[in-house]
């Protein structure tokens, strides 16, 4: 063989195995690195658009369809050039159009969770796509995103999240057990409790321990604190405490995706980045309701309405009724313990912690401040947390045990969640 023929051959097989080489080689650099994240963030905003805005009813359904949209939108991304597990789809494009492909794959599971918000979303959806060049590509994105929500839609078809949530409540008299409190006449979504989850690996997977006895000391003191600062005109609740309690009072998926929203202000992730950090959180999220319900159900415990009103009955001689006490915000209709409330903000908070850094300073306002577009700072996840869970006794609507219960169970959820699901490939193997 000539010495140039000879010096061609090598030429050519160095340079097949150096491509091919570097397709399988662990750790390469993912073609979606650097790219803007804006189309997450704003699908995270329409989709509360799309459950009513944030006066929405159905909390736990809200969860539910959260994590369904951003599990979704961070498969199809993933889908193009893979840097995490997949959660539902197995399917792959690596010539799809990220931005058409996060896009297309909310509004699917949006649309088919809310057909009569198709036109609104159709239009979101244009927006979205405004700036990707027509083109094989951009269809590719397209059909992706739509696999990609079918496959996450499939999974979770005949789960009953969407069933009427009003359920009935006998209003036992017997101490200790829960009974509706005015103006509520019903138990909220009692089918919740054995609601499949999106990550743990059944919903009494972390159940509550048992609460405080009754006639117990900790019983005693937890009564009297909520009974204190707890009360509608609280001559102990301070100004500031009346504030903060007022601010985490809407619902928490609503808040901890705006936390999550006000922290990548400055930590700057991108596009596949944020798609996973948001699957993440909404997982848990939603599992924290499904948790907390289990353990709501199984203890089946008063709230500090009816347990202050009716102290009498409780066989604890440190407790005193008070039959006219009032909270400071509306009790909602469902069992004191464990707090979900309180569950959501640690879930929250171990998920961003894990993938922000605990110590992320951000700042942010709230549906339910009083007064309005007031914002609030905070140093951590956990502060904001802590101060999350605290926000339910101070408007006298749980017990702080139940608070405590809630961020123990809120841990678990969030550190499970993440430890367990959308890993990065490099860690999986």
């Amino acid at each position: 063989m000539k010495k140039t023929a000879l010096f061609t051959l090598i030429l050519w097989a160095f340079f097949f195995v150096s491509c091919n080489g570097d397709e399988a080689k662990p750790g390469k650099k993912n073609k979606l690195k650097g790219l803007s994240n804006q189309v997450i963030l704003d699908w995270n905003q329409i989709t509360l658009e799309a459950l009513g805005g944030p006066t929405y009813q159905h909390s736990l359904l809200g969860a539910h369809i959260h994590a369904m949209t951003h599990i979704a939108m961070h498969d199809a991304i993933n889908a193009i050039s893979a840097d995490y597990q997949m959660y539902a789809f197995n399917g792959t494009d690596s010539q799809a159009d990220p931005v058409a492909a996060a896009a297309s794959a909310a509004r699917e599971v949006l649309a088919a969770s809310f057909p009569d918000k198709q036109s609104m979303l159709d239009e979101r959806f244009a927006q979205s796509v405004v700036g990707v060049k027509e083109g094989d590509s951009k269809t590719r994105g397209i059909a992706l995103g739509k696999q990609a929500a079918q496959a996450v839609l499939a999974l979770r078809a005949n789960d009953g999240a969407f069933q009427d949530p009003i359920g009935p409540v006998n209003n036992p008299q017997e101490p200790g057990l829960y009974q509706v409190v005015p103006p509520f006449n019903f138990v909220f979504a009692p089918h919740w409790k054995t609601m499949k989850p999106f990550a743990l690996e059944s919903y009494d997977q972390f159940r509550s321990e048992p609460r405080p006895a009754l006639n117990s000391t900790a019983y005693a003191q937890a009564f009297e604190e909520v009974k204190s600062v707890g009360k509608l005109n609280s001559t102990t609740r301070t100004a500031a405490q009346t504030f903060y309690a007022k601010f985490w009072y809407e619902f928490s998926e609503i808040g901890w995706n705006r936390v999550a929203r006000s922290a990548l202000v400055t930590k700057k992730l991108d596009l596949l980045e944020t798609a996973r950090l948001f699957a993440l959180l909404n997982m848990a999220l939603a599992d924290s309701y499904t948790a907390g319900w289990d353990s709501k159900f199984h203890y089946d415990f008063w709230r500090p309405f009816t347990a202050i009103r009716a102290a009498e009955t409780d066989g604890n001689n440190a407790t005193v009724a008070d039959p006219t006490w009032e909270p400071l915000m509306p009790t909602p209709p469902v069992q004191d313990y464990p707090s979900t409330h309180s569950a959501l903000g640690n879930a929250g908070a171990a998920v961003l912690g894990e993938i922000l850094g605990d110590k992320t300073s951000f700042t942010m306002t709230s549906t339910t401040s009083d007064p309005a577009n007031v914002t609030r700072s905070f140093k951590s996840f956990s502060q904001a947390a802590n101060e999350n869970a605290d926000s339910r006794v101070m408007v006298g609507i749980h017990f702080r045990f139940s608070c405590e219960a809630g961020q123990k169970l809120g841990d678990k959820v969030g550190n499970w969640t993440v430890k367990n699901h959308l890993l990065p490939l490099s860690a999986a193997k």
